[in-house]
């Protein structure tokens, strides 16, 4: 069991039926009445995030999440294969289960597998990841000191801004969970 008063970004509780993850969280002590947790909430399974206030003292069951690397082999169109990394094993997941989990995963990259009671429900991939540029405009001369960016196309389809110095064929370093540049390999 978890108390409200205990929660922080990240912690995974069963409440209603339903497994939830909270993604932030603020403890308030208003000048009158009652302390209480104001929170959002996000279904691990729907991916709907929901609003909600609890009472410090509350207390939910706690949720184990199972996490399994595996490494990401190929898709054929409506289905992503992924390898365990023990047995060998290929295992289908749908689009729908994806999400945008793979927009800077690569063939053979390992990613983790999360699952509830059995029933897998996200992948999450690597938090840093270094991929090549493969379409890009040219960068001008004198440029760089303004801190512009310019949209880049990576190796997996996915585009994002790059400074102005990134050209095409670089590798570059990529933080998974914003979508940005960080630097170039």
């Amino acid at each position: 069991m978890i108390s409200a008063g205990e929660f922080r970004n990240g912690v995974t509780f069963e409440m209603e039926g339903n497994v939830f993850q909270v993604v932030e969280f603020q403890h308030v002590k208003p000048g009158k009445g009652a302390a209480f947790v104001r929170t959002k909430l996000k279904n691990v399974i729907t991916g709907a995030v929901v609003e909600k206030t609890f009472r410090p003292t509350e207390k939910m069951p706690k949720a184990h999440i199972d996490r399994k690397s595996m490494a990401y082999s190929y898709n054929d169109g409506d289905l992503f294969y992924f390898m365990d990394n023990e047995t060998f094993d290929m295992m289908p997941l749908g689009k729908d289960q994806l999400g945008d989990a793979l927009k800077f995963v690569t063939e053979n990259m390992n990613v983790t597998i999360l699952s509830y009671k059995g029933s897998v429900f996200g992948v999450e991939p690597p938090t840093f990841v270094e991929l090549k540029i493969t379409e890009t405009e040219p960068g001008f001369k004198g440029d760089t000191s303004t801190g512009a960016t310019k949209p880049a196309t990576l190796e997996t389809g996915a585009q994002i801004n790059v400074p102005l110095f990134v050209d095409q064929g670089d590798t570059i370093r990529v933080d998974t969970r914003t979508g940005e540049y960080m630097e170039r390999v």
